[in-house]
């Protein structure tokens, strides 16, 4: 079924009626211009002309918050004062107070109106935290984290692994890098092949500057001249020193004269200032410090025998470390075996001038010595298993200490640039960073470098570099953050107050000591005096009671027994 729908229309709302016809284009009107009327008209500039052919219609509507406004007045009179006090009159306002003060109401009106009072006195005084009160004040950098990181490694190109025992750092901005190997172990047996040590550009990691290859024994120490980029002079495990000319080739220019050198291994040289810039010193096990002049390394210039009372080298205290201050140049240190710090004066008449001062420092061997680069007088020492900082004012003690390491400690020194850290190195092959102005209970930054045990460390003059070497023969240049190598304008004013607070209060209490040392020997003194009678009696019935006791001969018999069979075996 289809469904129909009719609509109507009347033929008048339909519009007119379209005629579409193909036409071209006709010109209805035109009007040129007239330069005439240009007088007639204001140039506008710029012009803005829509474009849109229709009309652009929108309804915006906005609604605010409104904010009412009241306005208050106050009528103020100077103090509410009655009719009959002359405000102006000082006695009548004096006494009209002390009338008001003697009534019972006027403590508790006080104390009512004062919360009040002192709620608006601090609302007042509050600062808005939005508002920029301080804006001449820079703001304070963002503190950089410390971090540390290997930059390249130096490996020991013989077959035979050694020890790395020494570096040092050409003075040229330390571009070079002179490493030492040599084993020190007791009654090892000495290869002649491989003997070398080496020269390294820090650039290059893959092939060494230059192949050091003694005639005889193996570098111990080596130690670059303080101006001159070609000289080194280097102590070996036979005791003599020789001079090294790089540009000279990889054997020795000179060398001393074994009659007059040191009887056990030459352990550190290091260069001293003179006239002629040629002159060095070196120590040795033997107990012996020698000075050298490198035109003459036939004879030594000068020798001190470390015991004292007395030059007897047979007696004389071992030793293992120098410390040399330029600024200074009369004066050094010697580490000994001992654990004893000599502080040494060469413009002494006598042995006895020349080692004025003892420091007793550590348990074992004084393995490093250095003095601090800001505050000559402050030295820092490492041996067994921590470092000491000393005060050459303080010399029972010293004024700072580290606790005790569970991994023994092989060398340890300052940085040249910040006057407050130094760095440590350590048997378990870990790198410890201490800044004393920031804890000193344990170190600031520590860092694995290497597996094997830890032998040397020593610091690039900028502060930014250090070269560390193992047990292994792998040198390691390790580079850290730029706040470990950049101090303060206050680091020197912090470090030198609390250098001095230790200081005094090590003299504190080695005067303490002092007393209570003197009052127990004068009352042990009184004792004696005493008692002595009575003490020669008592001795002479134990002696007498020793003598008869039938354990103690037994056990004289038995001892001696022993010994003849193990006599008779051997």
């Amino acid at each position: 079924m289809d469904l129909q729908f009719v609509y109507q229309k009347k033929r008048s709302e339909f519009g007119r009626q379209c005629l579409f016809t193909d036409k071209g284009p006709d010109l209805i009107d035109n009007y040129p211009s007239n330069i005439e009327h240009l007088s007639n008209f204001i140039l506008r500039d710029p012009v803005t002309q829509s474009t849109q052919c229709g009309q652009v219609q929108s309804e915006h509507e906005l609604n605010t918050t409104r904010a009412h406004f009241v306005n208050y007045g106050i009528n103020h009179s100077e103090g509410g004062w009655p009719k009959d006090v002359n405000k102006d009159d000082e006695e009548q306002v004096k006494r009209y107070r002390r009338k008001i003060e003697k009534e019972d109401a006027y403590n508790p009106s006080v104390m009512s109106l004062s919360k009040s009072m002192e709620h608006f006195i601090l609302q007042n005084n509050s600062m808005n935290i939005y508002q920029q009160y301080f804006t001449d004040v820079k703001p304070l950098p963002m503190v950089e984290q410390s971090s540390v990181r290997t930059v390249n490694v130096y490996q020991d190109c013989c077959e035979e692994k050694r020890p790395v025992n020494r570096i040092s750092w050409s003075p040229d901005g330390g571009t070079k890098l002179a490493v030492t190997h040599c084993c020190l172990d007791f009654q090892k047996p000495i290869s002649l092949v491989t003997n070398q040590s080496y020269l390294w550009d820090i650039e290059n990691p893959n092939t060494p500057l230059l192949v050091f290859t003694p005639r005889t024994t193996p570098m111990v120490c080596v130690e670059y001249h303080t101006k001159d980029v070609n000289t080194l002079v280097s102590g070996h495990l036979s005791g003599r020193v020789a001079l090294w000319d790089a540009r000279r080739g990889n054997v020795p220019v000179n060398r001393s004269v074994t009659e007059v050198s040191h009887r056990e291994p030459a352990r550190s040289v290091l260069w001293i200032n003179s006239k002629s810039g040629l002159e060095f010193f070196s120590t040795s096990t033997d107990g012996q410090v020698k000075w050298w002049d490198t035109r003459k390394l036939n004879q030594p210039l000068e020798t001190l025998i470390l015991s004292s009372p007395g030059q007897v080298i047979e007696k004389a205290m071992s030793a293992c470390s120098l410390e040399y201050e330029p600024s200074i140049p009369t004066r050094f240190m010697v580490g000994t075996e001992k654990g004893v710090i000599i502080s040494c004066n060469r413009k002494g008449k006598s042995p006895g001038e020349k080692m004025a001062t003892k420091f007793h420092a550590h348990l074992g061997p004084v393995l490093a010595i250095q003095r601090n680069s800001g505050y000559v007088k402050n030295f820092l020492s490492v041996g067994d298993w921590t470092v000491r900082i000393w005060s050459e004012d303080c010399k029972e003690s010293s004024i700072m200490w580290t606790s005790y390491h569970g991994a023994y400690l092989s060398d340890g020194c300052w940085s040249p640039t910040r006057v407050s850290v130094y760095f440590t190195t350590r048997s378990d092959g870990i790198l410890d960073v201490w800044d004393v102005l920031q804890q000193q209970k344990q170190a600031c930054l520590s860092i694995k470098v290497s597996d094997e045990p830890l032998t040397c460390l020593r610091v690039h003059e900028q502060g930014r570099l250090l070269a560390v070497g193992n047990t292994k023969g792998t040198t390691s240049l390790v580079q850290v953050s730029e706040n470990l190598a950049t101090s303060s304008r206050q680091d020197k004013m912090l470090l030198n107050a609390m250098f001095e607070r230790e200081a005094k209060r090590e003299k504190i209490l080695e005067a303490r000591n002092r007393e209570i040392k003197l009052k127990q020997k004068t009352k042990s003194a009184t004792l004696v005096g005493s008692e002595s009678q009575a003490h020669v009696e008592t001795s002479i019935v134990a002696d007498d009671d020793f003598e008869s006791d039938p354990n103690v001969q037994t056990a004289e018999d038995d001892f001696y027994y022993v010994i003849e069979a193990q006599t008779k075996k051997g």
